[in-house]
């Protein structure tokens, strides 16, 4: 069998300018980055407007396990479905992290025969986003220290900096550290650290403006931390933000590449669900509703975080109405909620599974309770028995969500022709009333207490003495009709990562809170997550190898 590389690696790919064509893009507007891949100007859009938009349809997942849900490959599987029954369709998703691409979880460009291509620029460095997210990010980190040194005008409490730095890579020795070592020359010594660059502010920054001018205001509105009498400081403070914004002036610009089937697909913005917003860029998306009748954007990881965050946080920020959500599962992974070892998963277990599948209905209440139809994406595998697929599938028509089984990865756009009739019949015939889980207006700790116990399916918060400090504060400087960015694990709907299936009878801990003011969001951060992963005992770059002729093997 070959693998996901092997595939891709002998996928034709069209030229990008055709693919652009396809869409309607003159050539005026189009960046190409060699032969398979090209920005599409932001000034495309001001000629959309009198367009009407397509549907929207959402695609996440259960909870991940390390049997694998594949959410990415049934995106792209789905969309490739869509084209093949004729109709207008394309993809939004984001851009893979270094970070998870050398670590566990590997590449994020789908699997098979239902990939965006071309797979190793994808993975790797692409057009360069993600190097612009971090060099503007530490543009900033490196004024703010220098204009400690130089005299510190703005009187910045160096002990209440809170711009941290970043880097795209998982490093746990980064997580924290200590600047300006060595002598008065070196700067103002003061304990600081490292985050993930896609978890920074600035990626969502980058993800949530709608024009170049807003990308600039945004990053003017960065708290950096505060003087010695508690007053905030911002970017625009240090006027650092002109000069962040030329840094992301491109990295704007979505990017346009193609399906293995050559389906147009933009693959822009990368923040993660577990500890940012977790979905591609509005600029990306909005522009594909003009352009396709049918939009389909993933959100990372499962439904209570990337789903819960793309419907609170992204469609009140740009405006979206989604018409249907794909929840995506596997039998296997189901019966891994269920107690099953790995080694085992492909041995039938019905007893595993009806205890597994409970994560499953938690995951359909949850997306539920936004009003939207949804569709369960039931990703099969060889190993599956009749008895398992029909045990999932009572499962979900018992709590009335549509169910269709899925063989993109082996089969592409042919192998997602039953997920697709049952989406169209979703987005045409289901009852829609989209709406957000909680009002703005209502203060920091009812809107996580929302999530915690209706999303989550929590009994309750607890915060830790910081926490609670914060809260209050961020409130008393006007922080307060902000939306909440809930940092937890993904591996549980709890935040606590070694609890699997469906908890019940726990609550969630927030250790600390964090402002995003340009991103316009509250960060509660829960549990033991770090906002800088660390690599696992035999991490994926172990794998990874060019040869003499620099074909790129073990990517994925």
């Amino acid at each position: 069998m070959l693998t996901d590389i092997e595939i891709a690696q002998r996928a034709e790919l069209k030229p990008i300018g055709e693919i652009a064509r396809d869409l309607g893009i003159p050539e005026e507007y189009l960046i190409p980055y060699g032969h398979t891949k090209a920005k599409v100007d932001l000034e495309f859009f001001s000629r959309l407007s009198d367009r009407p938009d397509g549907k929207l349809i959402l695609v996440t997942a259960t909870t991940p396990t390390p049997a694998g849900e594949g959410k990415t490959t049934t995106n792209i599987g789905l969309t490739q479905a869509l084209v093949k029954m004729g109709k207008k369709a394309m993809l939004c998703i984001r851009e893979p992290s270094l970070g998870p691409c050398f670590g566990i979880k590997g590449g994020a460009a789908g699997g098979g025969f239902s990939q965006v291509l071309p797979m190793e620029d994808i993975n790797l460095h692409f057009t360069g986003d993600i190097h612009a997210v971090s060099t503007a990010h530490n543009l900033l980190s490196a004024m703010i220290d220098n204009h400690i040194q130089q005299g510190n005008e703005l009187g910045i409490d160096p002990r209440r900096v809170t711009w941290r730095r970043v880097l795209d890579m998982n490093d746990r020795s980064l997580r924290n550290i200590v600047l300006g070592l060595g002598g008065k020359p070196h700067g103002i010594p003061r304990e600081s650290g490292f985050d993930i660059s896609v978890s920074s502010e600035v990626m969502a920054i980058l993800c949530l403006s709608e024009s170049l001018k807003d990308l600039k205001e945004r990053l003017g509105r960065i708290v950096i931390g505060y003087t010695w009498s508690g007053e905030a400081i911002t970017a625009a403070d240090l006027k650092a933000h002109g000069a962040m914004t030329a840094l992301l002036k491109e990295a704007i610009n979505p990017n346009l590449v193609q399906t293995i089937e050559h389906v147009p697909a933009f693959v822009h913005g990368g923040p993660f669900a577990n500890i940012a917003h977790g979905t591609n860029s509005i600029t990306a998306t909005r522009m594909a509703l003009k352009l396709r009748d049918y939009v389909v954007v993933e959100a990372g990881f499962a439904s209570e975080l990337g789903a819960e965050k793309f419907m609170n946080i992204v469609c009140r920020n740009a405006g979206f109405h989604p018409d249907a959500v794909v929840l995506v599962t596997t039998v296997r992974a189901l019966k891994m909620h269920g107690g099953v070892p790995r080694e085992d998963l492909g041995k039938e277990n019905i007893a595993a599974l009806e205890k597994g599948v409970e994560n499953l209905e938690a995951h359909i209440d949850i997306l539920s309770r936004f009003g939207v139809p949804v569709v369960v994406a039931l990703n099969r595998f060889t190993s599956d028995t009749a008895s398992e697929t029909d045990l999932v599938s009572k499962a979900a028509e018992k709590h009335k969500a549509r169910i269709a089984l899925s063989e993109v990865w082996e089969r592409g756009g042919d192998g997602g022709l039953d997920l697709a009739e049952a989406v169209l019949d979703a987005v045409h015939n289901g009852k829609n009333g989209y709406k957000p889980l909680y009002e703005l207006s209502q203060p920091l700790a009812r809107k996580i207490e929302v999530i915690a116990r209706e999303v989550y399916g929590a009994e309750g918060v607890d915060y830790t003495h910081l926490a609670e400090q914060t809260i209050s504060d961020l409130e008393a400087r006007g922080y307060g009709n902000f939306p909440v960015c809930m940092a937890k694990t993904q591996m549980s709907l709890s935040d606590d990562p070694s609890v699997k299936g469906r908890p019940r009878g726990f609550r969630i801990t927030v250790r600390e809170v964090r402002l995003s003011a340009g991103a316009g969001f509250i960060v509660p951060i829960c549990g033991t997550i770090m906002t800088m992963p660390g690599l696992p005992k035999h991490p994926a770059a172990e794998a990874i190898d060019v040869d003499d002729q620099g074909l790129t093997t073990g990517l994925f």
